[in-house]
């Protein structure tokens, strides 16, 4: 009788654990699909940037470890970025204009109800031909994942971390509408 005792406390204690372990699950990175702008073509973009832009490099970007917290890598970034460009119509393997970004911070909270996550990007547009700098813009953006998002605090900080990444992105793009790269091109002859 007493060894049935010892079990039970055991078994719930068990029990306990792997319930926990459910509720703290682990870290999963924020994935691509999640950061890519996909509506329409809103912005209007110079003629000249159609199907001329090629990505270089992302960088700055960090792997997530399960066992701690989501984070946005490099691999992830470039291929939302990729695709958000294509869906525009922009994206080329071998394109005239260079793209290169550096994930400089991403600025995760620790505890809370809410998470806030802003990530600071910088984005750098060269033309490949004069190798000058058409872009260098730095952009910061937010995003807030609710307890309504998610119950688990490790799934309410990859809903942030791809929220902040997606309106980055979104607003890159609008930075690159407002890009007159004809008209720099017609002064610089």
């Amino acid at each position: 009788m007493k060894n049935a005792g010892v079990f039970m406390k055991l078994l719930n204690r068990l029990a306990l654990i792997c319930g926990l372990m459910l509720l703290i699950g682990c870290a999963a990175p924020a994935q691509f699909e999640n950061m890519i702008v996909k509506q329409a073509p809103d912005n209007i973009f110079d003629s000249a940037l159609k199907e001329q832009l090629e990505v270089a490099k992302v960088q700055g970007g960090s792997e997530t470890n399960p066992l701690w917290v989501s984070q946005i890598s490099n691999s992830n970034f470039q291929k939302a970025v990729e695709e958000s460009l294509s869906i525009q119509g922009l994206l080329t393997d071998d394109g005239r204009f260079n793209l290169r970004v550096t994930l400089l911070n991403v600025d995760q909270p620790m505890f809370g109800l809410d998470f806030e996550v802003v990530t600071s990007v910088n984005y750098i547009v060269v033309d490949n031909t004069t190798n000058k700098v058409l872009l260098d813009e730095t952009i910061k953006a937010a995003h807030t994942a609710t307890f309504g998002d998610a119950f688990d605090g490790v799934t309410r900080l990859k809903i942030a971390n791809e929220g902040s990444g997606k309106n980055n992105i979104k607003m890159f793009l609008e930075q690159l509408s407002k890009l007159d790269v004809t008209g720099q091109l017609f002064l610089s002859n």
